[in-house]
């Protein structure tokens, strides 16, 4: 089904959801409150309460920090709150655009962790990732895009071996 045409809302409601680049976030609204917004699907509302216990057993640290008002978060717990408010939307489809931007390299391991995590309990993960060998690693296929078209597509093991990929996004 071609999505390209449809308003935002009905993407969503079809369980297509999007962490944008950025993370994007709701900076004077609390943790809490974030990630409520998430959950404005009808599917989502009437699961609001199991979602939110199951966003702060997935992410401890949103739970410790559920009062505090986003603005206060380090860049990894707004990445934490931006995918756990997208978790709560209970998506068939996670898009997430550069979740490790801007990240120490601590913080970009546990955003991966969480992202392997997601992807283990049956959720499709769509990752656009500037940390190529990270993302290759974590999945299951890749497509190189170049001038916004597919340049070569294949498992992420063979895309990981390719010896352009090495030379070019590597540095091997």
């Amino acid at each position: 089904k071609r999505i390209d045409r449809l308003p935002p809302h009905e993407i969503a409601d079809l369980g297509i959801i999007h962490v944008p680049e950025g993370r994007r976030i709701f900076p004077f609204f609390t943790v809490y409150e974030n990630l409520l917004i998430g959950s404005t699907m009808p599917r989502a509302i009437k699961e609001r309460k199991r979602n939110i216990e199951y966003i702060f057993e997935l992410l401890p640290r949103l739970a410790e920090r559920k009062n505090q008002t986003g603005n206060t978060l380090s860049g990894g717990e707004q990445q934490m709150l931006a995918i756990g408010r997208a978790l709560m939307g209970m998506p068939r489809i996670l898009m997430l655009d550069e979740p490790s931007l801007g990240l120490s390299p601590l913080l970009v391991a546990t955003i991966f962790e969480i992202i392997s995590k997601i992807s283990k309990e049956g959720i499709t993960v769509m990752l656009v990732e500037q940390n190529v060998k990270q993302a290759l690693q974590l999945s299951q296929r890749a497509y190189v895009l170049e001038n916004g078209m597919i340049s070569l597509e294949g498992s992420s093991e063979e895309v990981l071996n390719n010896p352009e990929v090495k030379k070019a996004y590597l540095g091997l």
